[in-house]
């Protein structure tokens, strides 16, 4: 589903097998889970054998995908890229960096954010609006997998760290968002300070992604 908010030539591979399956670790990758409890570690190798099928379709032979000092993925040169997972799902999501300039994508499972939790990620804004709007979403879940879109999109560009509060977010009945950075600065003079992106919600899931086209 997640490759329908994405444009064609973004290459995307899922997995059903969540954290109850796992794939081979390359040995460049391993120091990321060194020490980590076996969920973990079988949530990092589905996502790792997710990015490398999604990285296949673009012609690339299998190879490492380690994680940098602040956990981040370290894609192939010229690649542009992104890895999500939740309970029972995992996805990746890979472009020419000639093509897009960033990509973030995120999966939740469909359900309401624990107690408190919507106070931590959201300003007044964002607040006044789910208080009004239609009661059959689960709009605060959606509304963090909608900014951790943007921080997975805005952090490989920028090396700019934004918290909660530096994205406000607005859902459009498309399937559509619009988050303002008022707090950023612009990294390049063609990235704008307002980032678009694409939501769907199906199958028990929530889908979101980010994407920002290169330009010529």
């Amino acid at each position: 589903m997640i490759e329908t908010l994405l444009p064609s030539n973004i290459a995307v591979q899922t997995s059903r097998a969540g954290t109850d399956s796992r794939a081979d670790v390359m040995v460049e990758e391993e120091s990321a889970v060194a020490g980590a409890v076996e969920s973990r570690r079988r949530e990092f190798s589905v996502g790792r054998a997710c990015a490398r099928s999604a990285l296949s379709k673009l012609g690339f032979p299998p190879c490492a995908i380690p994680s940098g000092p602040d956990r981040a993925p370290l894609w192939p040169a010229g690649i542009v890229g992104s890895i999500t997972h939740c309970t029972g799902f995992c996805a990746a999501a890979v472009a020419l960096q000639e093509d897009y300039v960033a990509l973030g994508i995120d999966a939740e499972v469909d359900e309401e954010l624990p107690s408190g939790v919507l106070e931590l990620i959201s300003v007044n804004e964002e607040r006044k609006w789910l208080a009004n709007a239609p009661r059959h979403l689960n709009w605060g879940r959606l509304l963090f997998s909608a900014k951790e879109s943007i921080f997975k999109a805005w952090f490989p560009l920028t090396r700019e760290w934004l918290g909660f509060e530096d994205a406000v977010v607005t859902f459009i009945p498309d399937g559509t968002f619009v988050a303002r950075l008022p707090n950023t600065l612009m990294p390049t003079r063609n990235c704008a300070w307002e980032l678009r992106g694409h939501f769907r919600i199906a199958n028990g899931l929530i889908l979101t992604a980010v994407f920002i086209a290169g330009h010529s």
